[in-house]
């Protein structure tokens, strides 16, 4: 039976990949996209959710909801000096469709609710949406069945600071809500040492992808250009893959080859560590799962083929 799936995107070049993920892989039931203020400006993040919705085929049959255009306390950084727009300048067409007049957060609620101990939550972005719905509805983390989250370091370095990950960074009050939740089932997928060491895609893995030469791969191509530079000049030696890898192991977790249980604080307070997080192997009380290895080789396989479909008009 399909899982039932949320996402929650800050949608730009690996967001839009997870989002075809979830649209795409027959394991997968997306309930719904839900939009946070993260990566690039909120309405072009919204464009391109749009965007990749479309070239799925499937506009019309998944609700997009607009969520947080702020962080909970402090101002929104945009991380557009990394994704460009996060399309690589493609336009959504003006297909008509526009977004759910039900709030994210409500939807979440909602839906959390009506798959009550099922709902699979895929956080993307920062995680202001997530402790909004915490603070709003009692009985939502106690009714969310796992939430994947992409964000942090495994006490290592940042991709934003030294000691931080952009996500968490951008919201850490939000972070440090959800991660005192109590949620049953938090899986998190850290930037380092898992995102930089088992999911970059060298020129050669970008070459094959081009090759491929369908709808989805050459958006893949366009979309992912602007990260795939910037992590290369920053010495990553590809572009980083982290939401998509999030998105598959909410449906796949037999990819993951190593993990740990953690006790994971988030820093909110320090000058120089903002958003830094904190992940105690020594604690009785853990609060998370940290996957610390996957198969690369089988991930950057499944995308090829996910990317060498041609999704029905």
């Amino acid at each position: 039976m399909p899982i039932p799936l949320l996402i929650d995107t800050d949608t730009a070049a690996d967001d839009c990949f997870a989002l075809l993920v979830g649209l795409l892989d027959p394991r997968a039931d997306l309930l719904a996209i839900t939009m946070v203020a993260g990566n690039v400006g909120f309405d072009q993040q919204v464009d391109n959710a749009f965007l990749t919705v479309g070239l799925a085929g499937r506009l019309g049959e998944v609700p997009v909801h607009l969520g947080a255009r702020d962080p909970l306390v402090r101002p929104w950084l945009s991380a557009s000096d990394v994704h460009g727009d996060g399309v690589g300048g493609l336009k959504r067409p003006d297909d008509g469709h526009a977004p759910s007049d039900e709030d994210a957060v409500d939807a979440m609620i909602r839906l959390a609710k009506e798959h009550k101990g099922e709902l699979s939550i895929v956080a993307i972005g920062p995680l202001t949406n997530i402790a909004l719905a915490v603070q709003k509805d009692p009985e939502f983390v106690a009714n969310v069945g796992s939430l994947y989250v992409m964000g942090g370091s495994i006490n290592a370095r940042g991709n934003i600071t030294p000691a931080a990950e952009y996500n968490i960074y951008v919201d850490p009050e939000a972070a440090d809500i959800v991660f005192s939740a109590g949620f049953a089932d938090v899986v998190v997928i850290s930037w380092d040492p898992l995102t930089i060491t088992d999911a970059v895609f060298d020129q050669e893995r970008i070459d094959r992808i081009a090759a491929l030469d369908t709808t989805l791969s050459r958006f893949f191509v366009r979309a992912n250009q602007a990260t795939f530079d910037f992590d290369s000049r920053v010495g990553i030696g590809g572009s980083s893959h982290c939401d998509s890898l999030t998105a598959l192991l909410a449906l796949d977790r037999s990819l993951a080859t190593a993990e740990s249980r953690y006790r994971l604080e988030v820093e909110t307070e320090g000058t120089r560590t903002r958003g830094a997080t904190v992940f105690d192997w020594q604690s009785d009380d853990n609060n998370v799962t940290a996957i610390e290895k996957v198969d690369g080789e089988r991930f950057f396989d499944y995308m090829l083929t996910l990317l060498g479909t041609e999704p029905a008009a």
